[in-house]
């Protein structure tokens, strides 16, 4: 456990920006690998457009430099106080230690500055992805809706909301 040494950062230069693409890439972050075309470009081009406004992340980092955990959100295009919470990916070698919470406390801590109304999520039906669903609830979200084969065939996407005011 290194929950009590967690420091979470906000991503403010291109080089950070590079290695979370570095992580995302990484054997070590994601437990179903099989991207679309369309996470690809968005795992290569997110953390660079946060730089410019678009989103925000944050990352924490091992005693090494090296990333571990990231976590992003972007206001909706709407601009009315909701939010898409797009990442959050825990080195393996790392979950359980508490920084999926530390990165989550920060998002909320932002959300709350921000006036925030609410975030929605999205995640895989396939088994894979229980854990993050579990987290989901612990942190309040509940399944709204499900869109059929949307990954690919047989992979569902599931979407997960949480009312904030």
């Amino acid at each position: 456990m290194i929950a009590e040494s967690i420091c979470v950062r906000k991503v403010s230069t291109p080089e950070e920006a590079g290695r979370i693409v570095e992580f995302f890439f990484s054997p070590v972050s994601f437990d179903d690998a099989r991207h679309t075309p369309g996470e690809v470009e968005h795992l290569s081009t997110l953390p660079y457009r946060a730089l410019e406004g678009d989103s925000v992340f944050w990352y924490v980092t091992d005693e090494n430099g090296e990333v571990i955990g990231v976590c992003s959100i972007a206001q909706n295009e709407q601009q009315s106080g909701g939010y898409g919470w797009d990442y959050l990916v825990v080195h393996r070698s790392f979950r359980k230690s508490g920084i999926a919470s530390a990165l989550i406390e920060e998002m909320k801590e932002h959300l709350a500055r921000v006036s925030a109304r609410y975030v929605v999520t999205y995640t895989c039906s396939l088994p894979a992805y229980d854990p993050i669903r579990r987290l989901f609830a612990r942190h309040g979200f509940s399944e709204i809706g499900r869109l059929p084969d949307y990954y690919f065939d047989g992979e569902d996407r599931l979407i997960y909301y949480r009312k904030l005011a």
